[in-house]
Order: C-alpha cells, then structure tokens, then sequence
C-alpha cells in the first residue's frame, strides 16, 4: 500500500515524465527546471510553464564505467549535458546507440524510459533520456 502511494508521487511531479520548465515572456529565456522567478528579470518578469520540444544536441558528455549498484546492468553509460534547441542545458543519459558512437554536437531527442526502481516491490520509475535522432525519425535534424 505505501508503495502505490509512492508511485501516485512519482506520477504528480510533471517535470520527471515530461521535460517541463519556465519561459519568461519579458525577457524570452527558457529554464529549467523550473524557477519561481526570472533569474533575469527578477519581479520584473512574468514566467509560464513551458513543455520543451525535448530536441536538441549534446553539448559536452562522459562514459560513466565505474557506476552504482542499481545501473551495473547499464555499464557503461552516457550522461550528458545537452542543450535543448530552446537554449536551455540539462543533463541526461544518453540511449539507443554505443557509448563509442556518442559525439559532441550530436542530435538528440527526449525519449520516455525507465529510470531505477524503488522499494521491495520493484516499483518502477520512468522519466526522461535522450536518443540520436538519427535512430527515431531517420534525420539528422
């Protein structure tokens, strides 16, 4: 029963199954995660909610071969920090293709996948990873 209550948890936060953020209309700059006020515009600013489009390309990244208990299924993995096509940078892990195939300046695109899991019962968690574009839509754009 604790565990159900704990997946209804995982389910409210947006930001973790979605890549949801902020865009300032004064000032025309997109974050995230999301922030209670423009780091820009400060009050001055007005922020709304915004569901980036999830595309952009990797900015800089690292093979990660010493890993924790939970990933020794995934070694050796790619975190990355890729900048969304918004501007903003976050850092994800990247899938769907060899770490050796992983280049700077590589398209990516948000993809929907299991993260961990979590307590006795193996509740899964799902959020957020980037693929080469390359692999979903045939485009490198």
């Amino acid at each position: 029963m604790a565990e159900h209550g704990v997946a209804q948890i995982w389910r409210k936060i947006k930001s973790m199954y979605n890549i949801i953020g902020n865009h300032c209309t004064t000032c025309n700059t997109y974050y995230f995660p999301p922030r209670p006020v423009c780091p820009k515009c400060r009050r001055k600013g007005h922020l709304e909610d915004y569901k980036f489009k999830g595309l952009g390309t990797i900015h800089t990244f690292a093979i990660v071969r010493q890993v924790p208990e939970d990933f020794k299924t995934q070694a050796p993995y790619v975190m990355a920090q890729v900048e969304l096509d918004e501007g903003t940078r976050l850092t994800a892990q990247i899938v769907n293709c060899d770490a050796e195939d992983v280049s700077i300046g590589m398209r990516v695109r948000a993809c929907f996948r299991k993260i961990t899991e979590f307590g006795h019962g193996g509740l899964i968690v799902y959020g957020y990873k980037f693929e080469p574009t390359m692999k979903v839509t045939g485009h490198k754009r």
